[in-house]
């Protein structure tokens, strides 16, 4: 009979799961918000597509889906505090988006001015899964910059990913 897995023998796997670190952000008629994420995949090329999970219990969650559009904004190595900073529930959202400069483009959600990438999306589909929602997000504008040094997750700590580091051989 299979016992059920306890959460922290999950947490300890997922430590080992590496991720591109981003700023999801959204603004619109319920306000502004954001918050750090690693949970962000792509759906689809045609029509463009990502899914983002996102807790249901965090402040901006609510402010996301009110406005129904967010950007998907991939960090740089540097971006480490800004990172920090969005992943604080002690911060209020006018301290968050302080340290930083934002733009805005199509959804008129806040796109990172110096983000590795950003993706400019509306929310199509939200499907809820446990403590935490899937987002479908139709990508509307990708904004790309010429660094390529990204923001990693691994084993509980920020790690940074640069081209230099050794490819392993084909």
């Amino acid at each position: 009979m299979n016992q059920p897995l306890d959460p922290e023998s999950f947490r300890q796997g997922m430590a080992r799961l590496g991720a591109a670190v981003s700023i999801v952000t959204t603004d619109g008629a319920a306000g502004r918000a954001g918050l750090t994420v690693t949970a962000v995949c792509s759906v689809t090329a045609d029509p463009p597509m990502l899914l983002v999970c996102v807790n249901r219990t965090s402040r901006s969650f609510d402010v996301m889906q009110r406005n129904g559009n967010l950007a998907v904004n991939v960090l740089r190595s540097c971006h480490e505090t800004l990172a920090g900073r969005f992943s604080s529930s002690s911060r209020s959202q006018e301290e968050r988006f302080a340290l930083a400069e934002w733009e805005t483009h199509a959804t008129g959600a806040p796109v990172l001015a110096d983000a590795l990438v950003s993706f400019d999306c509306r929310i199509v589909r939200s499907v809820v899964v446990g403590s935490h929602s899937v987002l479908y997000c139709a990508i509307e504008k990708v904004v790309i910059h010429d660094e390529e040094d990204g923001l990693y997750y691994f084993s509980r700590n920020f790690r940074r990913l640069t081209p230099e580091a050794p490819a392993l051989p084909a």
